[in-house]
């Protein structure tokens, strides 16, 4: 077969493949051309998930007729005075997009320059239908209808119209979030699905646009490093997600999916996640053009950087950082949370006439003892509940040696009190403290052998008598080839027999732990392991094992110094908000959050 040159009809399709494969794909050329075009505002409106009709209206610079015309022709743009593609600003540059919606749907421009009469041309599949007067205010308004409706091979492999309309949004979202100058609307089915006022900053519209909780639940992010500025908003470890789907990437103002970018916000968050949960961002990468190509895709959405591993450094220091300086922060109490609390039915269960006589806990055991005056004053009440008059609860209480520390001077408040054996109850300033005190001392314990490594090796405690510990054959392999390196986190092993080995000091920092869990663990944590790895190299994975081993378990009775004690170091310890597993260590009720619960506000 000889070769031959394609006709311009089959050629814009074979384009239109790269660039719009659903209707999300033509709306994202749709309105990258309107924020191109300098536009202050910009209206979306979808039927059945774009797939019926897409029209993209903004007040921008608008199109003469002759330039109209021009912009259906392919590799035809505005976008590129020169010939240094590598310098290019705008989010479109490839000159496709339009004449590749054309061959597969019917295209409609309307455009008015300010001072002229507006114009209009409609493309239909390829072929020119009409053109003529138009009217409208200046701007551009593109209508796309009937997307794939005459290449059926295309056309059913688009989803549900529901799962369409889920991913224009997406792309609006996306590129809203990256210019909050421009205010955005999208409608679907004649209903208004997205607004977005014209706002100064980012992190109100990245608030806008993903859920207004994580305004109180993140941290901002701000580094530059050797002409590299990297910004935004990041969520707390504790504010997390069961899909990356909530994560915004921007390289100069375009939306990304960077391999690159996604992975360094992995490695920010390692330590402080479980392992099917992702953090919320919006990170800004401002870099200059000569240092980034964005001619890698079709699409548009992917880049190639000149120094990958600067910008991967750069946006792991700039969420570390961010993260240290939160310190013990930890994410708010959410109005689900809040709505789990109820008031308790307190009618009387035995449904007796008014003015019965209470049941007591104590009739018919002999004279009872008179009640003090502050108890008879309620006898008016008549609450025939039986447990109204019995003795009180009892309570562990401690006698007050020193006047309790004021709450004004510690953000963690001061203890009050411990539920369950498990939680501790501080009165802080502006709200009420609930902590968990083993997941708090897991994390405490953590950053101890952290810096304790930092410094060089970890001290480490002898057993008087060494303790046996009986394993399998493979898992006694695996401590034994890692015995020196186990030697630097204070944990001194060495092979006894075939199955099993021998603890012989363990690190001084977990205090009492227990040797058989701790080797037992960490046996399991070998097996994952790389064996070209180092257990430096997996230094979260080791010490969170040793961590939880070491920390103060639940069920344990803290005194009331040792209570504020653990308060008083989680105010000083980096990322203290959460434990090591990614679960929040302490939440607070806010004075209005008490306030709502009992109905004063």
């Amino acid at each position: 077969m000889s070769i031959r040159r394609l006709p311009e009809h089959l050629v814009n399709r074979i384009a239109a493949g790269e660039v719009v494969e659903r209707p999300a794909s033509a709306l994202k050329e749709l309105v990258e051309n309107a924020i191109d075009a300098g536009a202050g505002r910009v209206a979306i409106l979808l039927v059945e998930g774009g797939t019926s009709r897409i029209e993209v209206a903004d007040d921008g610079c608008g199109m003469t007729p002759a330039d109209m015309a021009l912009a259906l022709e392919r590799h035809a743009t505005s976008k590129l005075p020169d010939e240094f593609i590598e310098s290019v600003v705008t989010l479109g540059f490839r000159g496709e997009a339009l004449p590749s919606i054309a061959s597969v749907a019917r295209l409609t421009i309307e455009s008015r320059i300010r001072g002229a009469e507006g114009w209009a041309r409609t493309v239909d599949n390829g072929k020119v239908e009409r053109e003529g007067p138009a009217a409208l205010p200046p701007g551009t308004r593109v209508v796309v209808e009937d997307l794939f409706a005459r290449v059926p091979a295309r056309r059913k492999f688009l989803r549900s119209p529901r799962a369409e309309y889920a991913a224009c949004l997406d792309v609006v979202r996306r590129l809203a979030m990256a210019r909050p100058d421009i205010g955005f609307t999208l409608e679907h089915d004649g209903r208004r699905a997205l607004s977005a006022m014209q706002v100064e900053d980012r992190p109100g519209r990245v608030a806008t646009l993903t859920d207004r909780a994580l305004a109180d639940n993140s941290v901002a992010i701000d580094l530059e490093r050797e002409g590299l500025v990297l910004g935004g908003v990041a969520s707390l470890p504790t504010y997390n997600r069961g899909i990356a789907d909530h994560q915004y990437l921007f390289v100069n103002g375009r939306p990304v999916k960077d391999r690159l970018l996604m992975g360094a916000i992995r490695g920010a968050y390692a330590e402080m996640l479980p392992r099917d949960r992702h953090a919320v961002v919006a990170l800004f990468l401002d870099i200059p053009t000569d240092q980034v190509d964005v001619n890698v895709h079709p699409a548009k959405t992917e880049v190639r950087f000149r120094d990958p591993a600067m910008v991967r450094g750069l946006i792991v220091s700039g969420l570390r950082r961010a993260l240290d300086a939160a310190g013990h922060r930890s994410q708010r109490a959410s109005e689900s949370a809040l709505s789990m609390w109820q008031p308790e039915n307190i009618s009387s269960p035995h449904g007796g006439e008014e003015g019965a006589r209470p049941q007591s806990g104590w009739e018919g055991e002999g004279t009872p003892q008179r009640l003090p005056l502050e108890i008879r004053s309620y006898g008016a009440v008549n609450d025939s509940r039986p447990t109204f008059f019995a003795s009180p609860p009892q309570a562990r209480a401690e006698p007050a040696w020193t006047p309790p520390p004021q709450t004004a001077a510690f953000p963690m408040g001061v203890a009050r009190g411990q539920i369950a054996k498990t939680y501790i109850v501080a009165e802080a300033e502006d709200g009420l403290v609930l902590v968990d005190q083993h997941a708090a001392h897991e994390r405490l314990v953590l950053e101890r052998m952290r810096a304790a490594l930092v410094g060089g090796t970890i001290a480490s405690q002898a057993l008087l008598i060494p303790e046996v510990v009986e394993l399998d054959e493979s898992a006694c392999d695996r401590l034994e080839s890692r015995a020196e390196e186990l030697s630097e986190f204070g944990l001194d092993l060495e092979r006894f027999g075939p199955h099993a080995m021998l603890v012989r000091a363990t690190p001084a920092l977990l205090g009492q732990s227990d040797p058989k869990g701790l080797v037992t663990d960490l046996a399991d944590e070998l097996a994952a392991f790389d064996e070209a790895l180092s257990l430096k190299e997996r230094l979260d994975a080791v010490a969170g094992t040793m961590a939880c081993h070491g920390s103060v378990r639940a069920g344990r009775i803290l005194s009331v110094p040792e209570m504020n004690a653990l308060l008083r170091e989680m105010e000083v310890t980096p990322h203290s908000g959460q434990c090591n597993h990614g679960r929040p260590t302490w939440v607070k009720l806010a004075h209005g959050d008490i306030e709502k619960l009992f109905g004063r506000k």
